[in-house]
């Protein structure tokens, strides 16, 4: 898959993330679906590290669940890290 690909996929896939991982990120939907381009790259690593599975082509049912969770965890450091600088400061 190529580079506009990822970038793509990213977009949508962190915009599903935030669909299913509701509530107040601090920098808004902008920021989330740039996670999600993170995420995306993340659980293509994830999956061929630890599956076997990696991210295919674009429309391939295994390359968007592999990237909706890597943005579903890079989601959630994201709100975890970025939680405990607004808290503290």
């Amino acid at each position: 898959m190529g580079i506009i690909g990822w970038i793509v996929l990213g977009l949508i896939v962190g915009a599903i993330a935030k669909l299913i991982m509701p509530g107040k990120d601090p920098g808004g939907i902008i920021v989330t679906m740039l996670l999600g381009v993170v995420g995306a790259f993340l659980g293509g690593l994830l999956g061929q590290w630890i599956f076997g599975i990696g991210l295919n082509t674009f429309w391939s049912l295994q390359t968007w669940i592999v990237a909706i969770v890597g943005s579903l965890i890079v989601l959630g450091i994201y709100r975890v890290i970025v939680g405990r600088k607004a808290v503290k400061g």
